[in-house]
């Protein structure tokens, strides 16, 4: 019998301006005999999905039986881990040196009609301006967009009595005051201020801990159907620097919108 448990789970408080504080976890990775990927509902292994570290410019894909292999990577600091299939929700994890010291399984889920995928790409926000203590600092490879993203979609429409929710697969660098009282940063002289997201021009979160599926409840009132609506991300910034502004490097992964039930 295969022994699927708790991988990692990672518990964040993001600040919303509109609603209560949301918590994310993930809880679809487990431990099994040999790399695999599986549906979360049926158990049932997925082939031909995606798998992929941007960081290391490194992809493969699984076989007939959802199995895939790492080709020996060697990962020294957290990394994120993308798994991507057409069918079924973006998914991506934070993998590090002791996750991956046995065999992992990935359960991946169907998406919705509802589900709207904004960008299954990684960025760099921020300034490459970063002390190496900086949170995941080693593990950056990309070259900073600058110091926000923003990208535009349509909305056909919204599910009656359903809440919308836009998710980030996978946040790391973050260098916030929270992130540094959990250990993720080791810079020990100064923080930043959290990264912000914004909706169609309003504020709805702030971003301040570094992991997994945070998820953000989007307020119906700023949701326009059947036209264009915008996510924006913008870095924080170094509270510790007068002279300049200093923006916080940090990478993120997969963004899209998930439809519930309230």
């Amino acid at each position: 019998m295969r022994l699927f448990v708790l991988l990692m789970t990672f518990i964040f408080i993001i600040t919303p301006v509109f609603s209560t504080a949301i918590n994310g976890n993930v809880e679809k990775s487990g431990y099994g005999d040999y790399n695999q990927v599986i549906d979360s509902q049926s158990g049932n292994p997925v082939g031909n999905a995606d798998v992929t570290l941007p960081a290391k410019g490194y992809q493969t894909k699984t076989d007939e039986n959802g199995k895939f292999n790492l080709d020996g990577k060697k990962i020294t600091a957290p990394t994120i881990m993308s798994v991507d299939k057409d069918g079924y929700k973006p998914f991506s994890v934070t993998i590090d040196e002791k996750s991956l010291s046995k065999p992992i399984v990935i359960g991946i889920e169907k998406s919705s009609p509802h589900d709207i995928v904004i960008d299954k790409d990684m960025y760099h926000l921020g300034d490459d301006n970063f002390s190496e203590n900086s949170a995941n600092a080693s593990d950056f490879k990309m070259k900073a967009i600058g110091p926000f993203f923003t990208k535009s979609f349509k909305i056909k429409s919204v599910a009656p009595g359903e809440c919308m929710y836009l998710i980030i697969g996978s946040v790391i660098g973050l260098d916030t005051q929270m992130a540094r009282d959990l250990g993720q940063s080791r810079v020990r002289t100064a923080y930043s201020s959290p990264a912000e997201v914004f909706f169609n021009g309003s504020k709805i979160a702030d971003l301040k801990v570094n992991g997994d599926n945070q998820q953000i409840k989007i307020p119906l009132s700023l949701v326009k159907p059947s036209s264009n609506n915008q996510v924006t991300i913008k870095a924080g910034r170094n509270l510790f620097q007068a002279a300049y502004i200093d923006y916080d490097d940090f990478e993120f992964m997969n963004l899209y919108i998930e439809s519930k039930k309230e």
